[in-house]
């Protein structure tokens, strides 16, 4: 299925959101138990994410492996919102990240392949 340009752009927008939202609670939910964690937790989510999950990943993934990725990082992001006691916000964050993920990679699956430099 290939989303309409202005809803493809908009559905790209809240993926790279989610992302940042997903490193930010990992950052809180870390903090919560210590210093270390706090920063140890999302640098880690970032480099997996950069390795495997981006755009432009270093390492090149079957589509199974990048959700296999984002699973975790967005599971354990969802997870992270119950460890500071915000479970609705959790649940509307998993929600929504099922949606778009499911939405992103329907719309990827449909566009032909693009030609990335490097």
């Amino acid at each position: 299925m290939r989303l309409p340009a202005p809803v493809h752009v908009v559905n790209e927008g809240l993926a790279f959101l989610l992302e940042l939202v997903a490193f930010g609670c990992l950052a809180w939910w870390g903090f919560t138990l210590n210093f270390a964690l706090g920063l140890a937790l999302p640098i880690l989510a970032i480099v997996v994410w950069g390795l495997f999950a981006a755009p432009r990943a270093r390492f090149r993934l079957p589509i199974a492996g990048v959700l296999a990725v984002k699973a975790l990082v967005f599971g354990a992001a969802a997870a992270a919102f119950y460890g500071v006691d915000q479970p609705t916000l959790g649940l509307v964050f998993a929600i929504v990240v099922v949606l778009n993920t499911g939405l992103a990679t329907a719309d990827r699956q449909a566009r032909p392949r693009e030609s990335l430099p490097g």
